[in-house]
């Protein structure tokens, strides 16, 4: 229940930061706020924030949303004793996960630029898929046992 708990928490905080980035993409949040090094600006007006036609941002917001939806419907008490709710938080954590490293890896290699606030998500998820992991673990550490 607390790894849970804790994915739904992150999620929730990921969500705000996707949103931000999100409404500055499509021209709603005005400035974007990074501090003095302007690379959230780069990153964010580069060439390769925009993914399949639209805002990286956007696959963002969309991604916490489903993992805090899973997370919270996982915490009811009906759903606390199914497995497949930690199997399914890991699989979108990773997907997440997986992605962030590919944007991460774009940021750092090709454009040259750390956007603060895609380095603060990028954190976000790989905690959630860190809390993920642990659930599962901890989760066939109990099946085992029994």
């Amino acid at each position: 229940m607390r790894h849970r708990q804790a994915i739904a928490l992150l999620a929730l905080v990921g969500l705000f930061v996707a949103v931000y980035l999100w409404l500055h993409a499509i021209g709603i949040g005005g400035a974007i706020k990074c501090g003095a090094s302007g690379g959230c600006e780069v990153v964010q007006t580069s060439r390769w924030a925009v993914f399949l036609g639209q805002p990286v941002a956007l696959y963002g917001v969309i991604g916490y949303v489903a993992i805090l939806i899973v997370a919270l419907a996982g915490l009811r008490p009906a759903a606390l004793v199914e497995p497949g709710w930690n199997k399914l938080l890991f699989g979108l954590a990773t997907i997440g996960f997986v992605f962030t490293l590919y944007l991460t890896y774009l940021e750092v290699f090709v454009i040259h630029v750390i956007c603060r606030w895609c380095a603060g998500s990028a954190l976000i998820i790989a905690v959630i898929w860190v809390v993920a992991v642990a659930a599962l673990r901890r989760e066939h550490g109990a099946r085992s046992s029994t």
